[in-house]
């Protein structure tokens, strides 16, 4: 565009809409005229008339917008060819990608997506493996998973610890007599243990303190994969401290009755009443359904004597039972 005309290829000035109005009521223009708005014929919208150049018809407005948006889908869908030509030139790439890169300045935070990409770079990090893997399990992973993804987890656990390796798990109080939980440890030989909690974070491996995964969103559809070894030594650091704090699974810890009667379950209800967490929160928090949730609740408001909530708030406070030691029954 040249002079006064310097709009966009893909605009529309206002003397070639008042032009292009005119020849749609007229009919047609003299190609004089359009030449102070070339923008019309270039978007296409006045056409040379073939029975006599010196003038120029209107096309139709509904054709020319059908023309000009089918351009914009062509070159959409030349991007997205594009797209998939990249993403397939560099998917051969980021298979062979390893911590030898790391150096040549490869990401030390990669985003995995889907459960199958998630659990190859799991099993290719423990596969490499012969110490220490550190692993928290929420409730979640052990009612949803599917039956074949354990079974391929025992393989790869046996494995790494055939070769010499350790395995910590931390679980919530509730998966202690899971049956899926107890046929795992009943089948895995080797230098594993498994401690439990009354809460624990979301699903975390750490393998030989240099790898970490984390779920990335709710769904657990995405994860990252940490490399950093200040991120990857904070979150091993977190999940020492809290195994210091758990209840080992085995053997056994024997139930160690309260002075007041209530139950070590009770007492971390108890805890999160205190802090004014809903019924659902609590729930959730401790791996149990509501309606088991409110079960609790009501015995321990019946042990204590309490007859409406914040009375319950209360009570906890002065028996004393907080400060009690947690067995994790």
């Amino acid at each position: 565009m040249t002079g006064s005309h310097t709009h966009g290829t893909e605009e529309l000035c206002e003397a070639g809409l008042n032009l292009y109005t005119r020849a749609l009521r007229e009919g047609r223009v003299r190609a004089a005229e359009a030449d102070g708005a070339p923008c019309l014929v270039d978007l296409g919208l006045l056409q040379p008339d073939l029975g006599d150049l010196r003038w120029l018809r209107p096309v139709t407005p509904a054709f020319a917008l059908h023309r000009l948006l089918r351009g914009v889908e062509d070159r959409i869908a030349d991007e997205r060819r594009r797209e998939e030509r990249l993403t397939a030139m560099f998917e051969s790439l980021v298979e062979i990608d390893g911590p030898h890169t790391a150096a040549a300045g490869a990401p030390v935070i990669s985003v995995l997506s889907g459960l199958d990409r998630i659990g190859q770079a799991i099993d290719r990090a423990v596969a490499d493996a012969s110490g220490e893997v550190l692993t928290i399990q929420p409730h979640t992973t052990h009612t949803h998973s599917p039956a074949e993804i354990h079974a391929e987890a025992l393989v790869r656990d046996q494995a790494l610890l055939d070769r010499g390796g350790r395995i910590r798990v931390l679980y919530q109080h509730t998966l202690r007599h899971a049956p899926s939980i107890l046929a795992r440890y009943e089948r895995l030989r080797g230098d594993v243990e498994a401690r439990t909690l009354d809460e624990v974070t979301q699903r975390l491996i750490v393998v030989e303190r240099e790898v970490a995964f984390i779920p990335a969103n709710k769904e657990r559809t995405l994860a990252l994969e940490i490399r950093h070894p200040a991120i990857v030594g904070f979150l091993a650091t977190a999940f020492d401290r809290l195994w210091r704090l758990a209840t080992p699974m085995y053997p056994r810890a024997v139930q160690q009755p309260t002075l007041n009667g209530i139950t070590p379950r009770q007492r971390a209800i108890a805890a999160l009443l205190v802090e004014g967490h809903t019924d659902a929160v609590i729930a959730d928090r401790l791996g149990m359904n509501i309606r088991t949730a409110r079960v609790h609740i009501a015995k321990l408001a019946a042990t204590l004597g309490s007859e409406s909530r914040a009375q319950l708030g209360y009570l906890i406070g002065q028996s004393g039972i907080l400060g009690q030691e947690d067995t994790g029954e």
